[in-house]
């Protein structure tokens, strides 16, 4: 029954009917939430009403909600019966042509955004199987592709067309797609892959240069008949004729392999010579005499002159059951080195370019962030709280110093590195042989790139708008200013032959651009032009390295450092269903009634935290600040949560009613760094713990309860070792906690608020410990990642004891870590029977995008 202006779904008032068709009606509506204006699209009660229709529908959404792209239709929610996608406004590619053949500067235009699409989609496993004119929108900023995924969702449902149904195919487009745009592998029943969708592109294009159909007869028989045998008329120029005709071939495997090759093929059209028409023999000689004079003027005169140097693109996969999360081209462009995480292990992995493979590096074990060398023989990278170092050739890795999150590093001729030792802190600068670090004064920021001389370097700031952006500064100080307001970190690439300048390369709206950049002055010297689209920021990290060389190498649709997924499991490790959409999705939090998830999302202008109830499969944005929020912890009660933000430029402490109400309430301003770890059970306290210089970090304890003024902060643990993530047993009575005192990360259990005694709980390593609702477990990630469990027995009084049992190992997390992390990716329900944890390479989790390669990449800029 069609829904009328007033009605509600959830939280979205319905506006305005914009539409229906055969995968249901469209609706113009507001999120009442966000007080924004969306698309709601109700599915039709043959596919809401069915379980099995319904649920390959909702697998398939999360799978388009992971598309990250420009001219992809974004999908914001689904619910009961209906999805939600961004509203866009604009005329449909079917309304352009129906006004006439588009110019083929303009069709090429509109055709390399929809392939680009259709190749992001195709590279994250989403078959669209209805691309026609009808699902094509053209708007101010270009084209977006509606309905991905739509098709492939309810295919099952829906016998082959007949004759009889050929009008509502035309008319409303249903999920098996619009005959004319239908490969001829499917009128025999087969299932559709990329190569049906290679098919449509193909059937698109002609009609937007020659404005008409590339098959049409009177009736369904003779359209199906010209689908299965015939060819469509030519079009012009040839090139375009054969790219088009090997779109539309009728054996799928002679089309395009992949939608890749056809994006390049579009992108670098060939020139070709007009055809003379019955040559006179003379000026043929004449011709001949003269290049022969010509070429003797060149050979003679411009022997020197470089041969043309020719941009060449192939990609590199990425180890194989591996995720690629962050990754760097040696200056000399001959090697690659990956942060890869491979069958639940993360490690650096070398590659070079002229072999087959990438191989393990010994040694590297959480390592992140990896980054070169001047002369190519050394790599730095962050793991298990320290900054180290590592031959190219192999050995073991020496430790730098301290560095408990690293975000990022350079290293200069002058064997200086700078680097970022945690997302909230100023970056230091340390010798490349170790030592103790030092702050560059007034820099606050996040992935640090060195410009030639090795006086200054760049950096990606955030955080409030006159603050976000890259900036320049030099190792002394005296210099710090913003360069480009962007919220983006940035690269700088040498000048490429014939060039004067080098050149800036950061991202702007996902899309990498490049600019030519002065490092004397630090100054862009002119336009702004594009590189590749489909480059998403995830919290800061930009995935494009490039060589001294030339080489550019680049991954489209993001690395897999933001591509991730809370789930449920069991003590066996069996997965039990996954909560929300993939993404760059952090810190689960289970409210007390076990109702209801917080968690915090990032985008490109920050992260805030988001509620799912978990039985409605809703989710409403509880933050809403452009900055990081983060770590949400429930109340007892559950009507409030304590998280942490940077929009005062350092972390601290805030507090929020769950009705949404109100504003958010600092709770320890102007301190240093705080990161929630517990909201007690009893109510009274919140655990956080406090980044200092001098000490790393501490743990304290502030009462939750009474007015801010008579409410202090006091230290728990406060030593020069790391001491984190603060649990407090269930009566409040004992502390467990993390400490590195040992050399690395264990499990340690102490009397609370204050006693004698202390208990050693993990066994080679450890972190994150939680209790168990009763007290009588404790459990906590291990150092290779698997989930332990341990089985404890406290006793209070005047004399407290503590007994702890041998850990034992549950199931590997494949838990998401960044460094030497320093929040909860887990959650575990009162009765420790059942985890959400926020996984990568488990189920549920993104897969690694190829790497692109570019050779002569500037090259590419001038064409």
């Amino acid at each position: 029954m069609p829904l009328s202006p007033g009605e509600k779904l959830g939280p979205y008032e319905i506006l305005a009917a914009l539409g229906a068709g055969g995968f249901g009606e469209v609706y113009k509506a507001r999120d009442t939430r966000l007080d924004r204006t969306v698309a709601i699209k109700v599915l039709p009660e043959r596919i809401a009403q069915r379980d099995d229709l319904r649920a390959r529908f909702e697998r398939e959404a999360r799978a388009v909600a992971s598309l990250n792209h420009p001219n992809i239709c974004s999908l914001f929610d689904i619910g009961p019966g209906y999805m939600v996608m961004e509203l866009i406004g604009g005329e449909t590619l079917a309304a352009r042509i129906a006004k006439g053949p588009i110019p083929l500067d303009q069709s090429l235009k509109f055709a390399i955004q929809i392939a680009d699409a259709l190749d992001r989609a195709h590279r994250a496993g989403v078959t669209h199987r209805d691309v026609k004119p009808q699902n094509i929108m053209l708007t101010r900023d270009g084209i977006k592709v509606l309905d991905f995924g739509l098709a492939k969702s309810a295919a099952a449902s829906k016998p082959a067309p007949t004759e009889e149904t050929l009008t509502v195919l035309t008319a409303e487009g249903t999920v098996m797609g619009t005959p004319q745009y239908m490969a001829p592998e499917l009128f025999g029943g087969k299932e559709a892959d990329a190569r049906a969708d290679i098919w449509a592109f193909g059937a698109v294009l002609y009609e937007m240069v020659t404005g008409r159909k590339a098959f049409e007869g009177k009736n369904y028989a003779s359209l199906v008949g010209a689908i299965l045998s015939a060819d469509p008329v030519p079009v012009t120029p040839r090139w375009l004729d054969r790219l088009v005709r090997r779109c539309l071939q009728k054996d799928p495997d002679d089309r395009y392999h992949c939608m890749r090759d056809l994006v390049l093929d579009l992108r670098t059209p060939p020139v070709e010579a007009a055809a003379s028409t019955k040559p006179h023999r003379w000026p043929w000689i004449a011709a001949v005499v003269m290049t022969l004079f010509a070429g003797t003027l060149a050979f003679l005169h411009f022997r020197e002159t470089q041969p043309t140097e020719h941009t060449l693109r192939y990609t590199i996969a990425p180890p194989e059951n591996g995720a690629v999360a962050s990754f760097a081209i040696s200056p000399d462009g001959r090697t690659l080195v990956m942060a890869a995480r491979v069958n639940g292990k993360q490690q650096l992995w070398l590659r070079p370019l002229d072999a087959l493979q990438a191989q393990p590096m010994p040694f590297t074990d959480d390592a992140v962030f990896p980054f070169w060398s001047p002369d190519s023989r050394y790599i730095g990278f962050f793991a298990r709280g320290k900054l180290r170092k590592v031959a190219a050739s192999g050995g073991p890795a020496q430790s730098l110093c301290d560095a408990f999150s690293g975000w990022g590093g350079s290293w200069s001729r002058d064997d200086v590195i700078v680097f970022s030792p945690s997302s909230a802190s100023s970056i230091q600068r340390v010798s490349a042989n170790g030592g103790v670090p030092a702050d560059v004064a007034r820099t606050r920021g996040v992935f640090p790139v060195f410009l030639p001389g090795g006086s200054r370097f760049l950096y990606g700031a955030g955080g409030a708008a006159e603050a976000t952006g890259i900036w320049v500064t030099s190792l002394d100080g005296r210099e710090n200013r913003r360069v480009l307001p962007d919220a983006s970190s940035a690269l700088f690439a040498p000048a490429a032959r014939g060039e004067r300048t080098g050149r800036l390369l950061f991202v702007r709206e996902n899309t990498l651009m490049s600019a030519p950049f002065d490092p004397a002055n630090a100054q862009v010297l002119g336009d702004v032009v594009p590189v590749s689209d489909g480059i998403p920021l995830t919290l800061f990290y930009l995935p494009v390295t490039v060589s001294d060389s030339g080489m550019l190498l680049y991954a489209r649709g993001g690395s897999a450092l933001g591509q991730n997924q809370i789930g449920w499991f069991d003590r066996s490790g069996k997965s039990l269903g996954l909560v929300g959409m993939p993404g760059d999705v952090r810190a689960p939090a289970l409210s007390p009634d076990e109702k209801s998830v917080a968690f915090r999302r990032a985008s490109s202008s920050g992260s805030d935290l988001w509620m799912r109830e978990l039985s409605r499969g809703t989710e409403t944005r509880f933050t809403s600040d452009p900055s990081t929020n983060t770590t949400p912890f429930w109340s007892p009660a559950g009507d409030r949560i304590v998280f942490m933000s940077s929009r005062t430029g350092v972390f601290n402490l805030y507090r929020k009613a769950i009705g949404g109400t109100g504003q958010d309430e600092p709770l320890l301003p102007n301190r240093l760094g705080d990161i929630p770890d517990q909201w007690s059970r009893d109510g009274r306290f919140i655990v956080y713990h406090e980044s200092d210089p001098k000490t790393r970090n501490d743990v304290w304890v502030f009462p939750a309860e009474g007015s801010i003024a008579d409410r202090k902060p006091v230290p728990f643990l406060r030593t020069d070792a790391d001491e984190l993530f603060g649990q407090l047993s269930p009566d409040s009575h004992w502390m467990a906690f993390t400490s590195d005192r040992s050399g690395k990360r264990e499990v340690y259990v102490r009397p609370f608020p204050a006693g004698e005694g202390e208990w050693t709980i993990s066994v080679a390593g450890g972190q994150a410990p939680r209790w168990r609702g009763d007290g009588k477990e404790l459990f906590f990630e291990a150092a290779d990642g698997k989930m332990m469990a341990v089985a404890v027995k406290a006793i209070t009084g005047p004399k407290p004891s503590f007994e702890a049992g041998t850990p034992a190992p549950l199931f590997d997390a494949h838990m998401v870590r960044v460094g030497a992390d320093v929040i909860f990716d887990y959650d575990v329900t009162a009765d420790g029977k059942r985890f959400l944890i926020n996984t990568m390479g488990g189920p549920g989790a993104a897969s690694s995008p190829p790497l692109t390669v570019v050779t002569n990449w500037t090259a590419g800029l001038k064409k």
